[in-house]
């Protein structure tokens, strides 16, 4: 149980926008931060079980903009590796310790961050490949787990997806398609597991409104934004997300 009170708006819907700015225009990975921003003044389980539907709201306006931009074959496994990692995030959703998944994921994103700076920095030199497909069902994997315990499922597909050296359009878009597919994966185990209740619906309809909003800002930003400076705005949202879930984690 919880109020729609001032406290839950004034966190929520700038939340919520910075969401749907993140999703829609940026590769999502800083999507989570609502979540957790959420969670100051919900229980754990209402502020995901809240935040779901905005999100697959997100994903439902953004599809139509970026159809056709994405890349398919990489969509394809990253999604067919989500399938058991949402399945184990359901199986151990009351036994899993999330802090420990949300600890790795941090230090992978970045770890990354740092070694995509020293490459560039020329601290040391090696042949840039993308990563195997294997690798990409795996991310997908990790993403589908990390996505279903707490929205937290971006870095590891931002992490794939840069390797694989996409254009920003390419790369937002990819990034939707992934995420519109393990989120509609996650809705039924969230009903079935009492994560959506009468109190996060009532909230979800309140909020819809600026998670649009947000969609809309991110779209927009997206086309406004050159290249060069998108990559580096993922950069920087890799390494604060990275750093917030290893703080979560510790805290």
């Amino acid at each position: 149980m919880f109020e729609l009170d001032l406290m839950f708006f004034a966190l929520a819907i700038p939340a919520v926008i910075f969401a749907g700015i993140s999703k829609a225009g940026f590769g999502s990975g800083a999507s989570f931060a609502a979540t957790p921003i959420l969670a100051l003044v919900l229980p754990p389980a209402a502020a995901i079980g809240l935040m779901l539907p905005l999100l697959m709201l997100v994903d439902l306006v953004t599809l139509g903009p970026y159809r056709g931009q994405w890349r398919w074959p990489i969509a394809k496994r990253m999604i067919l590796g989500a399938v058991p990692g949402v399945a184990l995030g359901a199986l151990l959703y009351n036994l899993t310790n999330p802090d420990i998944f949300r600890f790795l994921i941090g230090a992978v994103a970045l770890g990354f961050v740092a070694f995509q700076l020293s490459v560039r920095m020329r601290l040391f030199r090696y042949r840039a490949e993308p990563f195997s497909p294997k690798a990409g069902v795996f991310a997908g994997t990790v993403a589908g787990f990390t996505s279903f315990v707490s929205h937290a499922g971006g870095p590891p597909v931002a992490v794939y997806l840069l390797a694989e050296g996409l254009g920003k359009t390419a790369f937002q878009a990819t990034t939707v398609m992934v995420f519109w597919a393990i989120n509609i994966m996650k809705f039924v185990p969230y009903a079935f597991l009492g994560i959506f209740t009468w109190e996060t619906f009532v909230a979800d309809l309140f909020l819809a409104p600026f998670a649009l909003l947000g969609a809309w800002i991110g779209i927009k930003a997206h086309h406004m934004v050159p290249e060069r400076v998108f990559f580096a705005l993922t950069y920087i949202f890799l390494s604060i997300t990275g750093a917030k879930l290893i703080w979560d984690a510790l805290t």
